[in-house]
């Protein structure tokens, strides 16, 4: 299951002309600072995204202020589906320490990183989602695919 995941280093998403005004969207959605317009713009790409590669959609869930453990913050959450129930994806907007929003790259690579964690399970069949090279590398495919890096 590691080496299957590891040998995976791309997502291809058809449509990326539908998905990135929802990415500039969510970019726009995190500067006006307002937790229920990220979570809505969020929600929208995370659905436009699900119906491009064809795979059970997941919740969204915006959280403000980042927990904060002994030895490291808490910046996104995967909850698979069970029983019926839909799989969660919960993020952050804020940092622990000082409360201030995240930059927006570092909003969606965390966002990209719990949709790869549901992409395993759900478009490559995957029992287990590791962190692999494969992994990170599918997480930054997805990140370059969906930015319009002319308009960072």
């Amino acid at each position: 299951m590691y080496r299957r995941s590891d040998s995976i280093d791309s997502v291809v998403v058809p449509r990326l002309a539908e998905l990135r005004p929802l990415t500039r969207d969510l970019k726009e959605a995190l500067l006006s600072e307002n937790r229920s317009v990220v979570a809505t713009a969020s929600q929208a790409l995370a659905d436009a995204l699900t119906r491009s590669l064809e795979v059970e959609p997941f919740e969204v869930v915006v959280e403000l202020a980042r927990p904060r453990g002994s030895r490291s913050e808490l910046h996104g959450l995967y909850e698979p589906g069970s029983s019926g129930n839909r799989a969660r994806i919960s993020v952050w907007m804020r940092t622990a320490k000082r409360r201030q929003v995240v930059a927006f790259r570092t909003f969606l690579r965390t966002f990209l990183h719990e949709v790869c964690h549901h992409l395993d399970y759900e478009l490559y069949g995957l029992r287990e989602s590791f962190h692999t090279q494969g992994f990170f590398k599918r997480e930054s495919s997805l990140y370059r695919q969906l930015v319009d890096f002319g308009a960072e």
